[in-house]
């Protein structure tokens, strides 16, 4: 049985669309069952309705807290029956409601190598402290704000004449096979350990 993800994304969604591919291909072995999206007009819905993907989009303001819409997600996971949560441009930290539900069971990407330049705005955070290495991390979610295990990490060489879109077109690309490569080395890994 392959590992039932629900991604979580909030922007147009190129890594949502990388991982839904590789599952599509066979280079990931697991089932995208649903996109969770917290705003409703992003892309990235549209290109889980074009790959016939389940979607829950939703909007933040429309609840009392935060453990109100948590809790509504997690009765779209259940009813998916989602194994694990992929977080792809996800722009809200995660709360407790979900974390003690799927604990040790959500993994992040993030444009830097942790722990440098966590939050938002990686990418100009590397460009504006000049450094000649950034790179991308992949990392297991905790209660803080990019603070949890690193699975993976993979550095990207940030050269003199780089502008930031040119830097980000870097980052994208590695993102593109590094996500979907690592999800499955993690996959493959809890596998085994089921079977033991």
């Amino acid at each position: 049985m392959t590992t039932r993800i629900a991604i979580f994304a909030s922007g147009s969604g190129s890594n949502f669309q990388a991982i839904t591919e590789a599952c599509r291909n066979g280079l990931l072995e697991a089932t995208p069952a649903l996109l969770v999206c917290d705003r409703p007009g992003a892309y990235v819905v549209e290109r889980a309705t074009a790959a016939d993907i389940p979607y829950f989009a939703f909007a933040p303001k429309s609840y009392q807290t935060k453990e109100e819409f948590e809790g509504h997600i997690l009765q779209e996971l259940a009813r998916y029956e989602v194994d694990f949560i992929v977080l792809a441009g996800y722009m809200r930290l995660i709360g407790p409601t979900l974390l003690n539900a799927f604990k040790g069971r959500i993994v992040n990407i993030h444009p830097s190598l942790l722990p440098a330049f966590p939050g938002l705005d990686a990418v100009g955070q590397a460009l504006e402290y000049g450094v000649k290495l950034t790179g991308v991390t992949i990392h297991f979610v905790d209660e803080g704000m990019d603070t949890g295990p690193i699975i993976a990490q993979q550095a990207i060489e940030i050269c003199p004449d780089d502008t930031r879109e040119m830097l980000e077109k870097k980052i994208h690309e590695v993102e593109h096979s590094f996500y979907p490569q690592t999800l499955q080395q993690l996959f493959s890994v809890k596998g085994e350990a089921a079977i033991r």
